[in-house]
């Protein structure tokens, strides 16, 4: 029986790294949603990396290393970014700094106008070289769950328009 238990576990071990080895280490995923605001503040609020404890729930302190290096940690770690493009109200591109999380890779984050706000996308180059994480990633929590929960947030930011009060409708 004790035979049979290990040779289950050793067979599950291998088609673990064999279904690990034949996702490939190189993802490109992308993620757009229209923000309630203009380009220029959608930008500013992506940008101004001190602030992303104010709008981020996932962020617990940043620290800014120099111009183009910054610290996140969040409660999926800590990691370092490098800013790598960045155009005011149009483009902003980071890449994990970072060598040894088993993930790496490119955010590029694209602001344009849109008739209700700005139409933000985010696009992922990808990169994963822990295999656990990769079988993770693309089986469990997907490529773009990340991307949609930081638009998700900055959608919440950006929506600054009074809501009308719930109830009953002034007497006329």
């Amino acid at each position: 029986m004790i035979k049979i238990i290990v040779i289950a576990v050793v067979a599950l071990v291998v088609l673990f790294f064999v279904v690990a080895a034949l996702i490939p280490r190189h993802h490109v995923a992308s993620v757009s949603r229209v923000v309630h605001c203009n380009p220029a503040s959608a930008y500013a609020t992506v940008r101004n990396a001190t602030n992303a404890t104010e709008w981020r729930k996932d962020v617990r302190k940043v620290e800014i290393l120099d111009a183009t290096h910054f610290r996140e940690h969040a409660s999926y770690g800590t990691v370092t970014y490098e800013i790598v493009e960045d155009k005011p109200g149009e483009r902003y591109q980071t890449r994990i700094a970072d060598q040894n999380l088993g993930y790496g890779g490119t955010w590029t984050y694209e602001f344009a106008p849109d008739a209700n706000g700005t139409r933000v996308t985010i696009t992922e180059n990808g990169e994963v070289s822990n295999p656990l994480f990769r079988v993770l990633s693309r089986f469990v929590f997907g490529y773009t769950s990340n991307m949609e929960k930081v638009l998700a947030a900055l959608a919440a930011k950006c929506d600054t328009t009074p809501r009308p009060n719930a109830g009953p409708s002034p007497a006329r």
